[in-house]
């Protein structure tokens, strides 16, 4: 089975993240997967609008930490030290590449988020051209706590600098509704209202020819790329690896290889682990 899935109708071309067994969690194969979906859509003459969900219960809940951390996945994502840093960028700037398929592409995309998109999936929907999320669900890019930086850096052209960083520095998730209300993404709607919602956007939107479509989003999307976007996510790259490589990255795959992901997950998210110390931290501490 595919871990992303393809289908046009009436205009619209529907792509959908299809691991729902592990929320949609991000292996090595479904980012090129996306962007080869997004770059079908775009060639397609007869799509004007591409709609990006996840199936089953969740959008997608970042990269798949039991391959990636309790395990090693393809091993690139942890080297064994001295670390290579230019392998690691290579392996992490060609999924963010990948990612921004949904930014670079001539037609606009919606990302329709259910359940949560954290993490890496936090990623792949704030770089979509509109986002709309259920009320009830979740965003939010908890590894900012230990072992990531987000590449993409749209955390911070969705929101600026100061929101941007209370999102950072705290690894918080947030609901869909305070996400709207922040600015972080379009709108929030009940979660039996979302389906709704975004099909009725999209069908709004594709009855505009695509040559419209396309010039508006270049013009919208110069204006963000003129302040540096790729020299930022080419920073963010960078140190998105060095977080995997730090004491405190190095500890964390420990804990996930000796204890599970789960657990080092839970202790990273409730701030019950000093990564520095490789120790819990006191109850007074937390």
């Amino acid at each position: 089975m595919s871990c992303v899935t393809y289908d046009v109708n009436n205009r619209v071309a529907r792509i959908l993240l299809n691991r729902p067994s592990v929320l949609n969690a991000i292996d090595d194969e479904m980012p090129a997967a996306l962007a080869a979906a997004v770059a079908r859509a775009d060639a397609d003459p007869d799509v004007h609008v591409m709609i990006l969900a996840g199936a089953g219960s969740a959008f997608c809940a970042g990269y798949d930490l039991k391959y990636y951390a309790e395990g090693n996945g393809s091993g690139d994502v942890t080297q064994p030290m001295p670390w290579d840093p230019i392998k690691d960028y290579r392996f992490m700037w060609t999924n963010t590449q990948h990612f921004m398929s949904l930014w670079r592409a001539m037609k606009p995309v919606i990302c329709k988020v259910h359940g949560v998109a954290v993490a890496g999936g936090s990623d792949i929907a704030l770089c979509a051209d509109l986002t709309i999320m259920a009320e009830d669900a979740q965003i939010g890019y908890m590894p900012a706590r230990v072992w990531g930086c987000p590449t993409t850096a749209m955390w911070v052209y969705r929101l600026g600098a100061e929101r941007a960083k209370r999102m950072l520095f705290t690894g918080d998730k947030i609901s869909g509704r305070e996400a709207a209300d922040m600015g972080l993404v379009l709108k929030a709607v009940p979660a039996d209202d979302l389906d709704d919602e975004v099909e009725a956007l999209a069908a709004r939107m594709a009855s505009v020819p695509i040559n419209q479509l396309a010039m508006q989003k270049m013009v919208i999307n110069q204006a963000i790329e003129a302040t540096g976007m790729m020299e930022t996510q080419r920073l963010a790259t960078l140190f998105d690896g060095i977080t995997r490589h730090s004491p405190e990255g190095l500890n964390f795959k420990t804990r996930a290889e000796d204890l599970g992901w789960k657990t080092a997950v839970r202790e990273r998210d409730e701030g019950t682990f000093d990564w520095t110390e490789n120790v819990p931290l006191p109850k007074r501490n937390r």
